[in-house]
């Protein structure tokens, strides 16, 4: 039976928009927060929303965010009772968990196994084997050497994946189309596996032709329960990153939602997890499914299933960290509607998606019916180059599909944005693609559809920049109020050229 602890005070071990959305949930529980951060995180909006915060290091991640030793030092100095790591830095390393628990303090996440497990694809599958979760042909343990490569490959036929067995985020992932390409590939993956993560450990795959991504949010409490709150589909990625997000898919049928959910609960199970965890599958052409792996922690795109299910994650997360067991059951949970969510990252999709830096002359969020922004910035603040340059998450629900995208479509409209170059451009123009509008489309989007000249000519924000210009060097040499349907309200600035 589990032992039920309070959280009174909760140490965010994260920064920008993570750290201020669960912030804000913590404090409706009626729960103190402490932030951490960085020199170069010091004036921004989730250092002032949180009770205590203290500076843990100079900007680079590696000597402020990654120093879970600095970390618990402040829990201990400020007697804190639980850690919310977020996602991406500490969010699972097994050996921070454990670290706090040698210190008394909660983790608000899985256990130090679950993570170590689940961490390691390869041992995923061993551990996933017998659960009745589809997997992917391929090799059961580390490739050894060429030879050994090329008779796995031979074996289950290309084009074949090339996988890190520590791996995520793309980084050591090649796809192999032919035989002579084999060699260079296994050893381009080894080396970025190596630089990466520190461990050359690869495996094979079959390459799955025209997947889509589709991963299941799974609850799991310390009494034994566990469901699963439906989909998302993933699929519109660039780098083999997301970008844009929807719940629930659009190619779903009840009863493949249910097969689905049901296998990312036999794979919670088969590590006894804890907490909230989601588990990503592979959707063939044929509607097969496959298991790729779990992400032992909150999720970026966690608020389109917040939107459809009226759950909120993080306070689901707490609870179960609590000891407390979960409020309902699987047939409780309905979905509700259909929610999207697009990431705006300071990327230039003009120029390969690169990263963008520089001041955010104009921020200005959009508002209404069915909007949500979860963002860590505001205008006039620097972007900095030391973190994931995202700088919000904008996510819209309607009672459709249909509804959610047109809502999305006006919320980006009204996203007021300059000083940097946005991801907000290829979302609007994935708003209204007919492969997206249709549901049929897959993890090659952007390489099937998408060229950087196909946002030439179309920016809404282009006349409308140039109208809010003309505006204000009237009134300026006027000095009087601008005529009527010269304000700038409803105008779209959201690609403002630099100045």
């Amino acid at each position: 039976m589990a032992k039920k602890r309070s959280i009174k005070k909760l140490l965010i071990a994260n920064r920008g928009e993570i750290a201020l959305r669960v912030m804000r949930s913590a404090r409706e529980m009626g729960i103190s927060t402490v932030a951490v951060y960085s020199e170069a995180d010091r004036n921004a909006p989730f250092v002032r929303f949180a009770d205590e915060a203290v500076c843990i290091g100079p900007a680079p991640s590696k000597e402020s965010y990654l120093v879970f030793e600095k970390i618990i030092k402040v829990c201990k100095d400020l007697k804190v009772d639980a850690v919310h790591p977020g996602y991406g830095f500490l969010s699972e390393n097994g050996a921070f968990a454990t670290a706090l628990e040698e210190a008394g303090v909660i983790f608000v996440g899985p256990t130090p196994y679950a993570m170590k497990v689940m961490g390691d694809k390869l041992a995923a599958k061993e551990a996933v084997k017998g659960h009745g979760v589809p997997l992917v042909p391929g090799t059961d343990g580390a490739v050894g050497s060429l030879e050994e490569a090329m008779k796995v490959a031979k074996t289950i036929t290309f084009p074949i994946l090339i996988k890190a067995a520590a791996g995520g985020g793309g980084k050591g992932m090649r796809i192999v189309e032919k035989e002579s390409e084999l060699k260079e590939g296994l050893e381009r993956a080894i080396s970025e596996a190596v630089n990466a993560f520190g461990d050359g450990s690869v495996f094979i795959e079959k390459y799955v032709a025209g997947p889509r991504h589709i991963e299941v949010q799974v609850l799991a409490d310390m009494h034994g329960n566990t469901v699963y709150v439906f989909e998302r589909e993933c699929s519109i990625q660039r780098r083999h990153q997301k970008v844009i997000e929807e719940a629930p898919s659009a190619v779903l049928t009840p009863a493949l939602r249910k097969r689905m959910g049901e296998a990312a609960v036999n794979v919670a199970k088969s590590v006894d997890y804890t907490g909230a965890g989601t588990v990503e599958f592979l959707l063939d052409e044929r509607m097969e499914f496959y298991f790729m792996e779990m992400n032992t922690r909150l999720q970026v795109e966690h608020p389109v299933t917040e939107m459809i299910s009226g759950l909120d994650l993080v306070k689901e997360q707490i609870k179960v960290a609590q000891g407390e067991a979960l409020s309902f059951n699987q047939e409780d949970l309905k979905i509700q509607g259909h929610a999207i969510e697009v990431r705006v990252y300071a990327e230039d999709p003009a120029n390969n998606f690169l990263p963008d830096i520089g001041r955010l002359n104009t921020y200005r969020p959009p508002q209404g019916p069915g909007v949500r922004v979860d963002d860590g910035f505001e205008e006039g603040m620097e972007i900095p180059i030391h973190y994931d340059p995202m700088i919000a998450k904008l996510i819209t629900h309607g009672a459709t599909r249909e509804e959610a995208i047109q809502r999305m479509e006006r919320a980006i409209d009204d996203y007021a944005i300059s000083g940097i170059e946005t991801t907000l451009p290829f979302c609007r123009y994935v708003m209204g693609h007919e492969s997206f509008r249709s549901g049929n489309y897959d993890t090659h989007f952007v390489r099937d559809h998408f060229k950087p000249t196909d946002l030439e000519g179309k920016d809404p924000g282009e006349q409308a920049a140039a109208a809010l210009v003309a505006a204000s060097i009237y009134q300026e040499r006027t000095q009087r109020p601008l005529p009527i349907g010269q304000h700038s309200h409803g105008q779209n600035p959201w690609k403002l050229k630099r100045r």
